[in-house]
């Protein structure tokens, strides 16, 4: 039976349900998207017994290189929840604020508040998160932390005054925030039938104290210096949907950027969470799928040409690949 937790106003009335992510666990279910968790309750992931990591719901990460149909509506978790973007975009929604999120942005939700992540659609992303839950279920209840936090009682005060009166919910990471989550996302994958608990723990203690480290320095910048390299990429990026039909190979999109391969390549990934070459299919493709609906009358081979691939089977083969059907197939279920 499938456990969630609820959310009572002050008259005892039942008002918020915690969300159950059922899009995301889909998208695994199907193969389009990686996703890499631990989890109890209805939470999707492999699932921590009753004793393993007392408070945690969920902690993982997804890794999203194709294109979605789905985003993770208006929802609550019954933890503070927070994430961490370690490549590509995503749109995030706190009630009744919009927040473009860019690598290295930390979101930080408290326990019940209502969010959303998609515009609609999630886009290609690796995002890790962290939800803990803290025993609230009824309004201004104390936040009761698992026995295995070992910070010590000063520290863990100021934490938790950090966390319920941050009104700040996107900051941008510390080096030390962004480690701690990519080996927290290591253990998991490589974890297995070995012993993680007692790494995790370590981790996700020293994530904890690199946060109150993160409020106490108020890093919160979140714009990007216009002159570095990195929005250069992510400038041309954004431009490139306008000229897609172009022979775009990575040399010439380096050049363009004036930025060597390697260098260019680093920052695309870390911007798109795809490879320059990849990106660039994804962008054919996301043209191309709309083409199909929109103009019934041109065949699938001059829409496969006006996108830039360079053949119709390459791009019957990377549409397979990508929808799991033919441009044709795709066509006739959607027309």
């Amino acid at each position: 039976m499938e456990r969630r937790a609820k959310f009572y106003d002050p008259g005892g009335k039942l008002s918020y349900k915690a969300d159950n992510c059922s899009p995301v666990k889909s998208a695994a279910d199907n193969g389009d998207i990686e996703l890499t968790t631990l989890a109890r309750d209805a939470y999707p992931g492999k699932k921590l017994s009753k004793t393993e990591l007392s408070g945690i719901k969920s902690i993982g990460y997804w890794n999203i290189k194709k294109l979605q149909n789905w985003g993770l509506e208006w929802h609550t978790n019954e933890g503070i929840e927070i994430c961490f973007l370690e490549s590509g975009d995503l749109t995030f929604f706190l009630e009744n604020d919009q927040y473009n999120l860019a690598p290295n942005h930390l979101t930080i939700t408290r326990p019940w508040i209502i969010h959303k992540l998609g515009n609609p659609h999630v886009e290609l992303s690796k995002l890790h998160w962290l939800i803990l839950d803290v025993g609230v279920r009824h309004p201004h209840q104390e936040w009761v932390w698992p026995n295995w936090i070992i910070l010590n009682p000063k520290d863990l005060e100021k934490l938790t005054i950090y966390f319920r009166q941050n009104e700040q919910p996107v900051w941008k990471a510390t080096s030390e925030i962004k480690d701690c989550f990519i080996r927290i996302g290591k253990v998991i994958k490589e974890g297995g039938e070995k012993d993680y608990e007692s790494k995790l723990r370590v981790l996700i203690n020293a994530l904890l104290i690199a946060l109150i480290e993160n409020f106490q320095e108020g890093k919160i910048s979140l714009d990007e210096e216009l002159i570095e390299s990195r929005r250069t990429v992510k400038l041309f990026l954004n431009s490139i949907e306008d000229h897609i039909y172009e022979t775009w190979t990575l040399p010439v999109m380096a050049a363009w950027c004036k930025l060597g391969t390697t260098r260019f390549t680093k920052y695309c990934v870390e911007i798109s969470n795809c490879t320059p070459m990849e990106y660039i299919n994804r962008i054919r493709l996301r043209k191309a799928s709309k083409l199909l609906l929109t103009q019934p009358e041109v065949s699938a081979t001059d829409i496969a040409y006006q996108c830039g691939f360079s053949s119709a089977q390459y791009f019957t083969t990377v549409f397979k690949r990508h929808f799991k059907k033919t441009p044709q197939a795709y066509r006739k279920e959607n027309g």
